[in-house]
């Protein structure tokens, strides 16, 4: 195996623009992507895309296809990967995983989302089947993904005593870092009575307590040892990588499913808590040393109870922590970013987004929100169908 590195990270600004379609978008960051790294089209030997269920390429989800295309006929491989949600993070692991095994030494992880106003709904032209478990969760009990998480959130007060106060706070946080971000959308922080006042969506949780739905694109070049050394940026290595589906016993209400059974041992949202401690295992590092988590919060609940679940906070730290102002570890930062609180979810590209944002902490890159003296950071991210999957990446010598 040949170690796996990142020399190229690019970003558009999370925003609407109903103008612009996803190949577009995925035309500009590709382009971007390489002229951060120096690299040429012709020196890129495969690109791997996450695959939208909103606005698949060629109609088939072939995003990858279909940017070649449009950039240039290179002969090079085409991968197209879903995930749902997760499938940003599942594309940066499958091309670390062609550069790992020594068949390529340039490969391009893209994602990139044009998405649906409104709630996030059934794919177009889904068959409306008793066999379809997303069509009834539709039909028969008429639950959108917030309320997913509204139960959550009413389980976690049940639990910890978290209040709603606790929820607006969380926002505020995370709104508070994507202040400086300039990629971000959202680049203000909603007072708490902003917040409290927002229109209910699904109880406990408000309209400003859940994540928009947002347009965006991001892209990364990951190379061999040999070609980073050549290019001459800073060594950032992809050290661990792990793609995980979710465990039985599990207490997390996984979308699209209404009931579960629940057995003592089965972590919570362990899809993901698995992909975590896989990447970490594989890169040789305790939480302690990471620097900074990304993870995807899709709502106020997300905030404080993911970083307990993947093991960075006991539970039930992160209320005592939303009430000193502050969300992380003496070792950790969360989220600096701002989180999907700040950009809106744009699903597929979420997950390389977060693994740009670590590059540029980890180049020293990140501007006012650079967090001092960063050497390794991860991401989390879930996916429909239970799917989890986190990058650890870590600066070199």
């Amino acid at each position: 195996m040949t170690g796996v590195y990142v020399v190229g990270a690019a970003a558009l600004p999370w925003t609407r623009d109903p103008a612009r379609s996803s190949l577009e978008m995925a035309v500009d960051v590709f382009t971007d992507s390489l002229a951060d790294a120096g690299l040429s089209l012709g020196s890129v030997g495969a690109v791997v895309s996450a695959s939208s269920r909103f606005e698949g390429g060629l109609g088939w989800g072939l995003h990858a296809n279909e940017l070649l295309q449009n950039v240039g006929e290179t002969g090079a491989a085409a991968v197209n990967v879903s995930g749902g949600c997760a499938a940003g993070g599942i594309a940066v692991g499958t091309a670390a995983s062609m550069i790992s095994s020594g068949q390529y030494d340039v490969v391009v992880a893209v994602g990139a989302e044009r998405m649906p106003a409104g709630f996030i709904s059934r794919p177009p032209g889904a068959v409306d089947a008793l066999s379809d478990t997303d069509y009834l969760r539709w039909a028969a009990v008429g639950m959108t993904n917030p309320a997913y998480w509204a139960l959550e959130a009413r389980r976690r007060m049940h639990l910890f005593g978290t209040t709603d106060e606790h929820y607006a706070a969380a926002v505020q946080l995370m709104r508070r870092n994507g202040i400086t971000n300039a990629r971000a959308r959202f680049r203000s922080e909603p007072s708490a009575s902003e917040v409290l006042e927002s229109k209910v969506v699904s109880d406990p949780l408000r309209l400003l307590q859940i994540c928009a739905v947002s347009d965006g694109a991001a892209a990364l070049v990951l190379v061999s040892e040999r070609v980073a050394r050549r290019v001459g940026k800073p060594l950032i290595e992809v050290a661990g990588w792990a793609i995980a589906t979710g465990q039985f016993g599990d207490s997390s209400v996984r979308i699209p499913t209404i009931s579960q059974n629940v057995v003592e041992h089965a972590p919570a949202t362990s899809e993901v808590r698995g992909a975590v401690d896989r990447a970490l295992e594989m890169a040789g590092v305790q939480r302690t040393q990471v620097d900074v988590l990304e993870f995807a919060d899709n709502s106020a609940w997300h905030v404080l109870a993911w970083p307990e679940h993947l093991g960075y906070l006991s539970p039930g730290e992160g209320d005592t922590m939303v009430e000193r102002g502050r969300l992380g570890t003496d070792e950790t930062v969360f989220n600096p970013s701002g989180g999907f609180m700040s950009f809106g979810e744009a699903t597929t590209a979420q997950g390389v987004l977060q693994v740009c944002e670590l590059v540029w902490q980890l180049r020293g890159e990140a501007g006012d929100r650079q967090i001092d003296s960063a050497t390794i950071g991860q991401t989390a991210v879930l996916g429909l169908g239970a799917n989890g999957a986190s990058v650890v990446v870590r600066r070199g010598a």
